[in-house]
């Protein structure tokens, strides 16, 4: 039985990458900050009692901002896999937070790399780092490919590539096998409600049903290449399963504004998106990246991989969720009024 270990477990890459491991017959363990709420949401259906029903998943306290606590992990579990997906996510927030994303980010996955070679694992365990899209920004080329130079337009990207080119040293400099897997945008009903897809998916349902009345958004001319997330974290797993480490875009090769997402979404729910939808200037980026497509054909070529949900099904699924959703929280109002 293989055994992986997954920092961002309770997140939403990290919930079904942890849906797809059990699935395969992996032993996982998860790292999970403390905190005085639980918030397990996204894992509590496959957090059970391994001894009375086989599921082997088992939660860890810590944090990508302790070292030590990491080292002594790495130590008890000897891993045979290692999924870094902890991190703070939101780009706009890293505006606001930027010392801190640096840290968790950027020199957390410096932080496991390290605790990998302190426990002398580096022959044993494989590492994938998750890449992001925001490290191209600024983009250099249309579309983003794995040799497209970077050009991070916020803290989040920033961090990220310091992440992404770290792993790549640690790769070249000891052998370890590390690969960093160069996400676009990956969406599902799981996405945090502050991220503008869940918050357009989620505000337009409840509007559908009478328990909001606007959705405040910043640019909506922003394009990105939106795919489907429990799709995405098959490529993680894959690229680990290969005979040489290496990087990889996964995307769609769409692109699609948000104001198309806004379109799609309440066109589904029979809304005239205008007459809810205006503009929050809280909202913008100071520094904005305008388009973001990428081209994954080395992964097509190399894993044999492609998405099969692209842009109209992804905000189908999606809406369909957060309908339902929306649904019971009306009839909860109703039988308490």
């Amino acid at each position: 039985m293989k055994k992986a270990l997954i920092t961002g477990i309770t997140g939403q890459d990290g919930s079904y990458l942890a849906e797809l491991l059990l699935a395969k017959g992996y032993e996982v363990h998860g790292v999970i900050r403390r905190a005085s709420t639980f918030n397990t949401d996204r894992i509590d259906h496959l957090y059970q009692d391994p001894h009375v029903n086989g599921v082997k998943l088992f939660l860890h306290y810590g944090d990508l901002a302790d070292s030590v606590q990491m080292v002594k992990l790495l130590y008890d579990l000897q891993p045979d896999e290692i999924y870094n997906l902890g991190a703070q996510s939101h780009v706009r927030v890293s505006f606001d937070v930027p010392e801190y994303t640096g840290d968790v980010v950027g020199v957390g996955a410096v932080r496991i790399l390290e605790a990998i070679r302190e426990a002398n694992l580096v022959k044993k365990t494989k590492f994938y780092q998750a890449s992001s899209s925001e490290m191209f920004g600024k983009v250099q080329e249309v579309p983003q490919t794995e040799d497209t130079p970077f050009w991070p337009r916020s803290p989040y990207g920033c961090a990220k590539m310091y992440a992404h080119w770290l792993t790549v040293n640690y790769r070249e400099s000891y052998d370890l096998f590390a690969c960093s897997g160069i996400l676009f945008n990956h969406e599902s009903p799981r996405r945090g409600e502050t991220f503008v897809t869940r918050k357009i998916t989620r505000a337009a349902t409840r509007i559908k049903e009478g328990l909001q009345e606007k959705l405040y958004l910043g640019n909506l001319d922003a394009k990105r290449d939106w795919g489907f997330a429990k799709e995405y974290v098959e490529m993680m797993w894959l690229m680990l399963q290969q005979d040489q480490p290496d990087d990889y875009v996964i995307a769609t090769n769409e692109t699609h504004t948000i104001k198309e997402f806004v379109e799609e979404t309440f066109g589904l729910l029979d809304l005239d998106w205008e007459k809810y939808v205006e503009y929050d200037k809280r909202y913008e980026r100071p520094a904005e990246v305008d388009l973001l497509i990428g081209d994954p054909a080395k992964a097509k070529k190399q894993l044999g991989w492609e998405p099969k949900v692209k842009f109209k099904e992804l905000v189908k699924i999606m809406t369909e969720a957060d309908l339902q959703l929306a649904q019971n929280e009306a009839k909860i109002k109703k039988a308490l009024a």
